[in-house]
């Protein structure tokens, strides 16, 4: 396929819930990014029903930046991160997918260094990494950077996977593959990410890696509490004993 910046298409899918202050900061950001390194793309919003008025800031965000580039695809009710991506691909234009967190805690410049890296050696997977390079984390305390860094230690001992960062959520894939591993995907939620890069290794795709540095989101309140570690655990083992 044609690395020139005319022939591809890039859908970002943007799941949200209550995320009415950042949402139109992070479409902006991801326009700008865009529109400076001259590529194609748009922005589907996967809104699960969100009681903060979420929704009506984004049918805002279509009307000034047009249909074509922001496309609402929203969900009577809350079903979960793996199910969004489903949904949000079904309506995806575009021969590549980026996927990130709407709560500005990925931040969209590094979005041109995704797509050089994948054009590189053509990588049918290019992950964020907050462990390798200049990547980090910003903005957590020592236990959150504690139980990241030992969730993330772990994995790479059970489950060699290839990739530096397994449980973030910034990243690029070929429409084609994201199909793929979403099909021989089981887990939801928190530990949906960290299956999908093992998955891409055990079905032989190539994972490319670029470092970024991670905020901690700025409005609102963070989604990873007791359970998702509790769910996070149940899921490597499971993963572990299956692949």
């Amino acid at each position: 396929m044609a690395s020139k910046k005319g022939s591809d298409k890039y859908s970002v899918l943007l799941p949200t819930y209550n995320e009415r202050d950042n949402l139109p900061l992070i479409v902006w950001l991801l326009v700008r990014a865009f529109q400076e390194s001259g590529h194609d793309f748009e922005i589907i919003v996967i809104d699960d029903g969100s009681p903060d008025g979420t929704l009506e800031v984004a049918q805002q965000l279509e009307k000034i930046y047009g249909k074509d580039k922001i496309v609402l695809r929203p969900r009577a009710k809350k079903l979960g991160l793996g199910t969004a991506y489903i949904h949000g691909m079904k309506h995806a234009t575009g021969n590549y997918i980026i996927i990130m967190d709407a709560d500005l805690s990925h931040h969209p410049k590094f979005i041109p260094e995704f797509i050089s890296k994948q054009q590189e050696k053509n990588y049918d997977v290019v992950s964020g990494t907050r462990y390798r390079g200049s990547g980090g984390v910003y903005g957590w305390d020592l236990k959150r950077k504690l139980i990241s860094r030992g969730a993330n230690y772990l994995t790479q001992v059970l489950l060699r996977p290839g990739a530096s960062d397994l449980t973030g959520s910034f990243r690029l894939y070929k429409k084609a593959v994201l199909e793929k591993l979403v099909e021989s995907c089981v887990s939801k939620g928190y530990v949906f990410q960290m299956e999908m890069i093992v998955r891409a290794r055990q079905l032989g795709f190539t994972i490319g890696e670029v470092p970024i540095t991670f905020v901690d989101r700025v409005y609102g309140e963070s989604k990873l509490g007791g359970n998702e570690v509790i769910s996070f655990a149940k899921g490597l083992l499971y993963l572990f004993a299956t692949t």
